[in-house]
């Protein structure tokens, strides 16, 4: 059993200060796992990794009543659904009226020609990937853990007690439907 699982197995326990334990283990990867997360984002992003980090652990560990933890693998699907949430959240905010709305941060470079690669927007990934999760959840599932918490093929089809065969079709078939949606503007 590792120290992550066994800190995880007191939180649930009521031990207060095991969370406090738990978060040096896991700040490392949770950090290499937010700044994955933003380096996907659209140019301009505001969002820190750190902040990233320190909020989807707040959601984790806080709260009134404590959450099962099904192992190290079930915490970091939990964190990278957590910061998935927090970036839709941000993505939406910055887009209302209030917060600016369809106003755009035009950089000096794009100013004078210079062109970028085209980025998904988080929010139609979002909604691409929650119609991905109505028709075939499983599929949607490793979508979150391959994209979201940054794991391997190997490591998801652990988490999600599937083979690696079984994994890789999943994989491929979700990253060709999704594209189809985001290409498409569906």
């Amino acid at each position: 059993m590792s120290d992550v699982t066994r800190i995880l197995e007191e939180i649930v326990r009521g031990d207060a200060a095991a969370s406090e334990q738990l978060l040096p283990l896991v700040y490392g990867e949770l950090r290499k796992l937010a700044a994955a997360k933003l380096a996907h984002e659209k140019p301009g992003q505001t969002l820190q990794p750190t902040v990233l980090v320190h909020e989807a652990y707040l959601r984790l560990v806080s709260g009134d009543s404590p959450q099962q933890w099904n192992g190290r693998g079930h915490f970091f699907g939990a964190a990278a659904e957590a910061m998935r949430r927090i970036l839709i959240e941000y993505a939406r905010r910055k887009q209302s009226l209030k917060h600016g709305g369809q106003m755009t941060r035009v950089e000096l470079q794009e100013v004078s020609g210079a062109t970028e690669s085209p980025s998904i927007s988080l929010l139609d990934l979002d909604a691409a990937l929650t119609r991905l999760e109505q028709q075939w959840p499983e599929k949607a599932e490793l979508v979150k853990l391959r994209y979201f918490a940054g794991l391997t093929i190997p490591e998801a089809s652990r988490t999600m007690k599937i083979s690696t065969a079984t994994a890789e079709r999943h994989w491929r078939f979700a990253r060709a439907w999704l594209y189809s949606q985001l290409r498409n503007g569906e």
